[in-house]
């Protein structure tokens, strides 16, 4: 008996001993610089966050906190780096909606879903639905009216994504004849959209303000639970009765496989903390941002809604998944 507890009370002090070197770790990262790899280019609405949290981090943290834009392929470059990199000071930050559509996009990833571990939620992107100003279109009723009166005659952008599943789904659902165009770059789809030759866009309300501001394109939607603070007059899509089209962009911090929970909730604490300061609110609002902090839990929540609200659009427009 007294040799058993013995054994007990070894392993207990060995567990203890363990749970306190973890916790010392955690206290003590980061203990060299920290890259923040960001799936879009410079001038992003994400890079822009990423920047603005990399230097208030920087400061708190004690170590620089560098931004590495890394974009292209569907977020896989930005992914890829990320997961190669095995190391816990090589964190992720991405809008979501750049990996939610993989599964049928690519029938093989070169990583898996455990790989990309929850640390924060950032921000909201605010998703626009926008038309030629020179189109008689007011809202998404309006869309679908001259979609079904003139079949094949409305051009719609389609960019990598997400967004784009979750349009294809509406305006199949819509019984809508609409022409999907493809574009590999959001900019030149919406400088085609001020221009007249296509007809509709659905993408980050930040790429099409210049056009909106200049009277060449007229926004007829907000496809987020909530309006812009920007065009407070604009309704979303649920407020006009198309909740099909609901989608809010979602940015996050994720770090590699094995992080420590204990360490992603310091890191979120930190940016709940950073996220306080008025001066972050108020830079994010002109990129079209709303910044809407939240742990690893309330981001791995929100993550989910959306791969759902993405198989439902894809099944909606007859789209089945290439990964099983």
């Amino acid at each position: 008996m007294m040799a058993r507890i013995a054994r007990l009370s070894l392993g207990l002090l060995l567990f203890l001993t363990g749970l306190a070197a973890a916790q010392d770790a955690t206290q003590r990262w980061p203990q060299r610089p920290v890259k923040l790899i960001v799936s879009l280019g410079p001038g992003s609405g994400v890079d822009i966050v990423a920047r603005l949290f990399a230097d208030r981090l920087s400061a708190r943290w004690g170590q620089p906190v560098v931004v590495e834009n890394r974009p292209g392929g569907d977020a896989l470059v930005a992914i890829g780096a990320f997961v190669g990199a095995q190391d816990d000071h090589v964190l992720l930050f991405t809008p979501t909606s750049s990996f939610t559509a993989h599964p049928y996009q690519h029938e093989k990833l070169p990583y898996q879903p455990a790989d990309l571990v929850p640390i924060a939620r950032l921000t909201n992107t605010l998703v626009a639905a926008g038309v030629p100003a020179s189109l008689k279109v007011e809202s998404i009723a309006d869309l679908l009216a001259l979609a079904r009166a003139k079949p094949g005659t409305i051009n719609s952008a389609g960019t990598t994504g997400a967004v784009e599943f979750v349009v294809a789904g509406f305006l199949s659902g819509a019984g809508a004849d609409v022409t999907r165009v493809p574009y590999r770059d959001g900019v030149q789809a919406v400088n085609d959209l001020a221009e007249g030759r296509i007809q509709l866009f659905v993408a980050a309300l930040a790429i099409m303000r210049p056009h909106v501001e200049s009277g060449k394109v007229r926004i007829i939607a907000i496809t987020n639970r909530e309006r812009a603070p920007s065009l407070p007059q604009v309704a979303t899509a649920e407020e006009q009765g198309h909740p099909a089209l609901t989608f809010d962009g979602l940015s996050g911090l994720f770090g590699p496989r094995g992080f420590p929970p204990a360490l992603s909730n310091r890191i979120a604490a930190d940016i709940k903390e950073i996220s306080a300061d008025p001066e972050i609110a108020a830079r994010l609002v002109v990129t079209g941002q709303l910044l809407r902090p939240g742990d690893a839990d309330a981001l791995a929540a929100a993550i989910e809604d959306q791969r759902a609200r993405v198989a439902a659009a894809a099944k909606a427009s007859g789209v089945k998944a290439l990964m099983q």
